[in-house]
């Protein structure tokens, strides 16, 4: 057992999903597939969409219809998302979990990657 798995925040504790849209929802509980059907899950003190079955990763999913957006709107999206996006896969890998983003669209990850590419991102084709 390694000394995350020791550090009582970074145990998965499965809560109710924190928004009421469905097809989100839906999206993170059957795209990874999750862990725990029909809850996020809380670890080091933040909500993720879903831990996937089977491994430890934990899963932000993104159901935006970015490729719908103007140039401006998709610039303050990914300027708002890839800093939360960067925390995130922080806590997931301080407490020894590894990361991913879901996204509609291969035009939203490939906006996100010419920020960071370093995040891994995989298109789920989930929409809202």
């Amino acid at each position: 057992m390694t000394a995350e798995r020791r550090r009582p925040e970074c145990e998965p504790i499965p809560v109710p999903h924190a928004g009421e849209d469905d097809p989100h929802n839906q999206c993170a509980d059957q795209f990874p597939p999750n862990r725990y059907p029909g809850n996020d899950v809380l670890v080091d003190g933040k909500r993720f969409d879903a831990l996937q079955v089977g491994v430890r990763v934990l899963w932000e999913i993104k159901t935006h219809r970015f490729d719908t957006y103007n140039a401006f709107i998709r610039r303050q999206t990914i300027l708002e998302q890839v800093p939360l996006l960067q925390e995130e896969r922080d806590k997931a890998e301080a407490c020894g979990y590894g990361f991913v983003v879901g996204v509609s669209t291969q035009e939203h990850k490939n906006a996100l990657l010419e920020r960071d590419f370093t995040l891994n991102i995989v298109v789920t084709g989930c929409k809202r």
